[in-house]
């Protein structure tokens, strides 16, 4: 097996606990002695020993002259859990493979100083872009402050969310919506705007198996969520509210009875901006965003969605005043409409999936 070989292996192994993680990132930390495995471990949960200490307990003595690969420098600070970088040094490891440095400023090229230090021979940068690309979430949240978020939606094809008649269960396939229910389960956060509330009255949890369930999001510029919705009252999930301060505070006050947190923002409209600030200061790291068509093209227009997942239906429609995936005002020209790159497409039982990252 070649350098790549282990480092690939740190970060398949990493991936074990997405969406159980945040806001720490996952990382996978593989230890090698004369060619051979001998440790792996990875990070579990926030608050818990992370990959490195893992996979040192499992080698015991034999961590001694060993050679280390993990997915993400490791940390040098005292946070939930005591620094990994001098956890290392202790184990006598000779040699690390760092997938990549740690943007946050709390590490950010202290914990391989460190190691180097130490006299231990450090290497940055094998399997860099996998690296990012598993912990992108993690690296929008520790670098901007606000959450990664993904905007989610199933339609017809041709771009419809419902019928004429308003009928809209259900448009994708079984297996797209068991599909949705991993999105959400990776996901901190699910946001939808109120007139989904009002339309549906959904419950926004994760029904798989083991499944863990989102905090729920709704904008709500005047709270006129009612209390006896499911969102409100069902106990599944910590919800939050994002009101104007135009909203009737009686009503405010009702639903922090109910044990609602409320995020209030200047203006007519709420602060879309304001509010992902906000979700980012809580440690919601990822927000999925389920609709409706409004607030889809406004997360947009406000160049707040990082990543698309389209679930497209061999099914068509019709009806000039059919609901459409993205609504609100629209776009007037070509040249500013909302451009993906990094595109897939996938058969998700008789649905196509198209993802795809948002050009910001």
């Amino acid at each position: 097996m070649t350098d790549e070989d282990f480092m690939r292996e740190a970060l398949r192994i990493a991936k074990n606990s997405e969406g159980r993680t945040s806001p720490n990132p996952m990382v996978g930390a593989v230890i090698v002695r004369e060619g051979k495995i001998i440790a792996e471990g990875w990070h579990r949960k926030a608050g818990t020993p992370h990959a490195e200490v893992h996979a040192l307990n499992m080698a015991g003595e034999l961590a001694k002259n060993s050679t280390m690969y993990v997915t993400l420098e490791p940390c040098s600070h005292f946070g939930r859990t005591p620094p990994c970088a001098n956890k290392i040094v202790e184990s006598g490891i000779s040699k690390v493979f760092v997938a990549m440095k740690d943007p946050n400023p709390k590490v950010a090229g202290k914990g391989i100083e460190i190691l180097k230090s130490a006299g231990i021979s450090v290497e940055v940068g094998i399997l860099e872009d996998e690296a990012k690309k598993l912990n992108e979430v993690f690296l929008k949240w520790v670098t901007k402050k606000i959450p990664f978020v993904t905007s989610k939606f199933a339609c017809s094809l041709d771009g419809k969310i419902a019928t004429v008649g308003g009928e809209s269960q259900w448009i994708s396939c079984e297996e797209s919506r068991k599909f949705t229910h991993h999105l959400r389960d990776i996901s901190d956060g699910i946001m939808v705007g109120v007139g989904t509330v009002l339309a549906d009255n959904p419950s926004l949890t994760t029904r798989i198996e083991n499944g863990k369930n989102p905090v729920r999001i709704v904008v709500d510029s005047m709270a006129k969520t009612p209390l006896d919705s499911k969102i409100i009252c069902d106990g599944q999930a910590k919800t939050i509210l994002a009101v104007t301060k135009n909203a009737p505070p009686e009503k405010i006050s009702a639903l922090k009875n109910f044990g609602v947190e409320i995020i209030q923002t200047d203006g007519e409209k709420v602060d879309l901006k304001f509010l992902m600030q906000k979700l980012a200061e809580r440690e919601i790291t990822s927000v999925l965003v389920e609709g409706g068509g409004t607030l889809h093209f406004s997360m947009l227009k406000e160049n707040l969605v990082d990543k698309i997942f389209a679930f497209v239906a061999p099914k068509i429609l019709g009806g000039k005043n059919s609901l459409t995936a993205v609504e609100g005002e629209g776009f007037e020209k070509l040249s500013d409409a909302v451009k993906l790159k990094n595109l897939s497409a996938e058969k998700i039982g008789e649905d196509i999936l198209i993802s795809g990252y948002v050009e910001n």
